[in-house]
């Protein structure tokens, strides 16, 4: 049966998740905590951050990540498969399409008013994360802030921004800027 739910789940976010795999973000969040209950937001946010650390797309990573805790390997093959199904069907057919059709101004009409819808599904799942990370699901009042979070992120935003560095290269350095002063605190305090 759990089979069946993780490809079904899968499934379905892998078909509406149009935009590549930030934009599914908030899908599977739906699906994996709001829906099923499989895990809490707090380890959602664990799975998406080390979905993005590791190679491949983070849609697709994180499916096998939820798959195997909920299954172990023959879970992770079963939402993987779920979740790229969709887009293997569908891409064949666009592609056949686009080819056809390529010099029709309705598909590029029709191109230029998905982006918007895009963009602010990727927006949602950002503020989602950025959220739990500030306020660590208690009442957002200041005294709760994670300050050294807040810092953090917006340095290696301005930094992302500004010189255009390595993402993989920022996040390393986040972490251990976070890890070294997180020690230092506990040390003095």
């Amino acid at each position: 049966m759990i089979y069946l739910q993780l490809f079904l789940s899968f499934l379905q976010v892998g078909l509406f998740s149009i935009g590549g795999g930030y934009a599914a973000i908030p899908l599977i969040q739906s699906a994996v905590v709001d829906t099923r209950g499989w895990m809490s937001l707090n380890e959602f946010t664990h799975l998406i951050t080390i979905a993005e650390m590791t190679p491949g797309p983070i849609f697709i990573n994180g499916a096998t990540f939820v798959g195997n805790r909920m299954a172990g390997i023959p879970g992770a093959i079963v939402a993987t498969f779920g979740s790229i199904l969709p887009s293997l069907i569908i891409v064949s057919l666009l592609a056949y399409l686009y080819i056809r059709y390529k010099k029709l101004d309705l598909l590029h009409g029709t191109l230029s008013t998905i982006r918007p819808v895009v963009i602010s599904l990727i927006m949602s799942a950002g503020l989602s994360i950025l959220l739990l990370l500030l306020f660590s699901n208690q009442p957002k009042i200041l005294a709760n802030t994670n300050w050294l979070g807040l810092v953090i992120f917006a340095i290696a935003f301005f930094i992302l921004r500004r010189f255009k560095w390595n993402p993989i290269l920022v996040m390393f350095l986040c972490g251990l800027s976070y890890l070294g002063i997180d020690l230092l605190l506990s040390a003095v305090l």
